[in-house]
């Protein structure tokens, strides 16, 4: 059974693999890698860096940088083993309200196809309310029925669905809370 944990050290090789699955440069909804782009992963210290940031992130009483939200930022496990990422966060920009929303995942293609994304949505949803959000954004690309199907099942309405300029055409979904 999966569960939902914050990040830690303590997965570093069980990521490192999960990160092998992916195409090179591949995007990761929620895994926040954009933190890391100054460090090198594959190092304890690197990847120890990286952990940090996830997890200072979620501290609303710390400034952030122009154009990041405070977001907290879950791993989806099983036992030891990394299949995912999720993150919630708190508030959206103008961005985020295009294109990325309040929440996003991913599943490491080796795990996918088992509701594994459908569950980790699930299980954050409680989390967006208990920070006082009365309905969440998500947004998934428009050839992503994989990501629609996970948003859908939990209760996702279709807003629109709208044309970008660097980023394709992004379905955009509301759920209640």
């Amino acid at each position: 059974m999966p569960e939902l944990i914050l990040p830690t050290t303590r997965l570093h090789a069980s990521w490192l693999a999960a990160r092998a699955e992916w195409p090179p440069g591949a995007h990761q909804d929620g895994t926040a890698l954009r933190l890391a782009t100054d460090l090198e992963l594959d190092t304890e210290q690197g990847f120890a860096a990286w952990v940090e940031r996830l997890l200072v992130q979620s501290d609303r009483t710390l400034p952030l940088p122009e154009g990041a939200v405070h977001a907290t930022h879950w791993w989806i496990v099983e036992g030891d083993e990394y299949l995912g990422a999720i993150d919630l966060r708190h508030y959206v920009n103008q961005f985020l309200y295009d294109i990325g929303g309040h929440i996003g995942y991913s599943v490491r293609p080796s795990a996918r196809g088992r509701g594994v994304a459908t569950w980790a949505l699930a299980a954050v949803l409680p989390h967006a309310r208990a920070i006082g959000l009365r309905r969440t954004l998500l947004t998934c690309d428009d050839a992503n029925e994989a990501s629609a199907r996970t948003i859908e099942r939990n209760g996702g309405v279709l807003e629109d669905v709208r044309k970008t300029y660097a980023h394709g055409k992004k379905r955009r979904y509301w759920i209640a809370l």
